[in-house]
């Protein structure tokens, strides 16, 4: 019998806007915020109310997808620490992707890349731009 993904967690923070999206079955929740220095310093507290808002807990989270860029360095790489943080405790699996794969917010290509087993696992080489 297959594992079923209970939720996916969508973080995309390499472009102007901070994204956080959940998609659960057929229910999405989407999220934006603008991409400044004052938003990322604040990133987890970001990601928590969009969670608590939206009722959904870590705990119920199986996939976090991260954009690992090209894109703003501080945007990914505060992306990329805040999940493997949370992860520690919540051990949800995370994938990285390319900003090349999304168009306009629309993250269809993400999840089928994600279903094709085609994300990138190892999250140590984020692409900045320069």
């Amino acid at each position: 019998m297959k594992n079923k993904i209970k939720k996916y967690l969508i973080i995309d923070a390499a472009n102007e806007k901070i994204i956080f999206k959940i998609i659960d079955n057929n229910k999405t929740y989407t999220n934006g915020y603008e991409n400044s220095r004052k938003n990322f310093d604040k990133f987890a507290i970001l990601l928590f109310n969009f969670l608590n808002k939206n009722m959904i807990n870590f705990d119920t989270i199986d996939k976090a997808l991260v954009n690992l860029g090209p894109g703003k360095y501080s945007s990914i790489r505060t992306s990329i620490s805040t999940l493997k943080a949370l992860n520690l405790v919540f051990k949800f699996k995370i994938c990285g992707f390319s900003s090349k794969d999304v168009e306009k917010y629309d993250y269809s290509r993400v999840l089928e890349l994600q279903k094709k087993g085609k994300l990138i696992k190892n999250l140590i080489k984020p692409l900045y731009m320069s």
